[in-house]
């Protein structure tokens, strides 16, 4: 149940069109639903505002379809599949109906809100590469109801690039900064804006970088403050992390 469920709910035990046995009854069965390979959290949008997203990697189509088929049968509006593979959504739409942004490899049922945000997220990359998770967090904070702008290929090699784009970053509630090699642009950021700034290190990068963990490093020992760092390529985080500061108002 989402909020407004749960509040019709209660009233409808207040005026005796449930009894409290009944009402018992689903509570106890709702908190989740056992799937067998999965088991959805039905209330997590009760408890947390955003209902439960799904990823992709590592499930089959029939878990995907499985899990997505009892979700829309909980009534839930909107639905995302995350790291989901092209072979798998050119394989599952036989079966669903969903938008698939390829960038992102995210998928989504439903429609996307009108932003209702408190200001612009802004998603800025060092370069080109780093683009799929720069998509991913786009997208994701885009389906959570954000206004976004994305600022490709700025990184610190070229800092005249960044520096053309100040007033787009300077206006953001939430930049989320991205970027692979030695992930110079993140501090490069967070020393130029007043919002909190969400720094993802990407996996792209030769040997050195090993795999995104030199531009994690440089990350977590910034010297800009106001910054935090989510996981290696984690886009997804990024989003909805940006999107609940973007949504706390006062």
């Amino acid at each position: 149940m989402n909020k407004q469920e749960t509040l019709t709910f209660l009233e409808d035990v207040k005026n005796d069109r449930i009894s409290v046995e009944d009402a018992l009854l689903k509570l106890r069965t709702e908190p989740f639903e056992d799937l067998g390979y999965a088991k959805l959290d039905i209330h997590r949008e009760l408890r947390k505002g955003i209902p439960e997203v799904i990823y992709g990697a590592g499930k089959t189509n029939k878990q995907i379809l499985g899990i997505t088929k009892a979700m829309i049968e909980k009534d839930q509006k909107l639905i995302l599949i995350t790291r989901l593979s092209p072979e798998a959504a050119e394989a599952l739409k036989e079966s669903l109906a969903f938008t698939y942004y390829d960038k992102a490899r995210i998928a989504i049922i439903g429609e996307l809100p009108e932003p209702d945000g408190i200001g612009k997220i802004v998603v800025a990359t060092g370069g080109t590469s780093d683009i799929p998770v720069a998509e991913e967090a786009a997208v994701t904070a885009e389906a959570l109801g954000n206004e976004v702008e994305r600022i490709f290929d700025v990184g610190v090699a070229g800092l005249h690039r960044l520096l053309s784009r100040l007033d787009d970053l300077m206006n953001a509630s939430v930049v989320i900064a991205i970027a692979g090699m030695e992930g110079a642009l993140t501090s490069v950021i967070g020393g130029l804006v007043d919002c909190p700034v969400i720094e993802v290190p990407t996996s792209v990068g030769y040997g050195s970088s090993f795999g995104g963990v030199t531009a994690l490093l440089s990350m977590l020992n910034s010297c800009a403050s106001g910054v935090s760092v989510v996981n290696i390529d984690n886009g997804f985080g990024a989003g909805y992390l940006a999107s609940m500061i973007n949504h706390k108002k006062g």
